[in-house]
C-alpha cells in the first residue's frame, strides 16, 4: 500500500465478501457512492454491465493465447514488446511471460508488421473499449469527489500523448508431477508469477480468464485472493490517482500467483498521463483540514523514479510533503 487510508480497512469483511461489485447500469448516484467508497476502503473493485462486448473480450483473449503458444523464436520477433523474465521483491520471486504495447493508435498500427493483422485488429478494438471504460469510471470518480471538472482525471488518458499501455501477462501452470491429482479441486496457488507491487499509473483495468491468481494486500503481511469473474473487469487505483485525490483513494499492493493446473492470462490496461503532465490534486481536494500530501511532479519524474527502484519499493513517498505515518 502506498499510503495509509484515512478510512481503516475492514480485513474481515474483505475476507468474507470479496471485492465490491459495481453495476455501471445502476442509478448514477449509487454508482458514484459505491466507487468512491471502494477506492477509499479497498483500492480495488469489480465492474459489471461495463458495455464491453463478449466478442471483443473473446477475440482479445484468443489472440493472446495464440501469440503465447508460438515457439519462443517467433515470439522474440516482437521484441522489445515481448519478454520473459523473473520479477520479484525481497525474495518474492516469480516468472511471467508478457507482451507490452503502447496503447495508442499509431503504435497499434505497427503491430501487423511484427505479429499479424488479426492480432492488431483484436488489440485495437479491445484497447479502445477499455480506454472508454477507464475514462467513464474516472469521470464518475471526479463527480463523486465533488471535482467541478468531471474530466479532470480522464482528460489525461484521453490526451493524444497519453503514455497508456496494454500489457498481456501469461502465467503458465506449475508443472505438476502428481498425475492422480483431482483436477476438479481448487487450484494450488504456490508460486508467485508477478511480485508484490503497486501500479504507478492513474487507473488499471484488468480482465483475466476464469483462472484465479490475483491477490491484494490492503495491510502489510495480509494477502487476500480475488475470485476470478470472467463477466467482470477488475479496477484498481494507481499511484498517480492516489496523488491526484490527495490520498483520498489508496493505491494497494498486489501480486499474481500461478497455479498447478491451468494457464492464466491477464489483459491489463494501464491508463497513464502524458510524460510532461503535472500531477497535482484539484483545489477542492486540498483544504486546511487536509493539506496537500504531495509536491507537484510530472509523470516523467515519477516514471523515472519507478524504474530506478526495485519492484515493491514505495516510490510515491519520494514526493510526499508530509511524512508517512507508520
Amino acid at each position: 500500500m502506498v499510503l495509509a487510508s484515512t478510512n481503516p480497512i475492514n480485513i474481515e469483511r474483505i475476507l468474507v465478501t470479496d471485492l465490491p461489485i459495481v453495476d455501471l447500469k445502476a442509478e448514477k448516484s449509487v454508482v458514484k457512492k459505491l466507487i468512491v467508497k471502494a477506492c477509499e476502503e479497498y483500492g480495488f473493485f469489480k465492474v459489471i454491465n461495463h458495455g464491453i462486448t463478449n466478442e471483443t473480450i473473446a477475440k482479445m483473449e484468443e489472440s493472446s493465447f495464440d501469440f503465447f503458444a508460438k515457439p519462443v523464436i517467433q515470439k522474440k520477433q516482437a521484441s522489445p514488446a515481448y519478454g520473459c523474465r523473473n520479477i520479484g521483491f525481497n525474495g518474492d520471486m516469480g516468472e511471467v511471460e508478457y507482451l507490452m504495447l503502447n496503447a495508442t493508435t499509431p503504435s497499434i498500427a505497427h503491430l501487423s508488421d511484427t505479429i499479424s493483422n488479426d492480432f492488431r485488429c483484436s488489440v485495437s478494438a479491445y484497447t479502445e473499449a477499455v480506454k472508454k471504460l477507464a475514462c467513464e469510471i474516472l469521470e464518475v470518480m471526479a463527480e463523486g469527489l465533488g471535482v467541478p471538472d468531471r474530466s479532470f482525471f480522464s482528460s489525461l488518458i484521453n490526451h493524444i500523448d497519453s503514455d497508456s499501455i496494454l500489457r498481456l501477462n501469461h502465467y503458465p501452470p506449475i508443472i505438476n508431477n502428481n498425475k492422480d491429482r483431482d483436477k476438479s479441486s481448487s487450484y494450488n496457488y504456490t508460486k508467485v508469477g508477478f511480485g508484490e507491487h503497486s501500479d504507478p499509473q492513474i487507473l488499471t483495468i484488468l480482465r483475466s480468464n476464469d483462472v484465479g491468481g490475483l491477490q491484494i494486500s490492503p495491510e502489510d503481511g495480509v494477502w487476500i485472493p480475488v475470485t476470478p469473474d470472467p463477466s467482470a473487469f477488475c479496477v484498481n487505483v494507481g499511484d498517480v490517482l492516489e496523488v491526484m485525490t490527495n490520498g483520498r483513494f489508496v493505491s494497494v499492493r498486489h501480486r499474481a500467483m500461478t497455479n498447478s493446473y491451468k494457464s492464466r492470462m491477464s489483459m491489463v490496461y494501464f491508463g497513464a498521463p502524458p510524460m510532461n503532465a503535472c500531477i497535482v490534486a484539484p483545489p477542492v481536494l486540498v483544504t486546511p483540514q487536509r493539506p496537500s500530501l504531495f509536491r507537484p511532479f510530472t509523470w516523467a519524474d515519477y516514471k523515472k523514479a519507478t524504474y530506478s527502484l526495485r519492484l515493491g519499493d514505495t516510490r510515491i513517498n519520494l514526493f510526499r510533503t508530509i511524512p508517512h505515518a507508520h
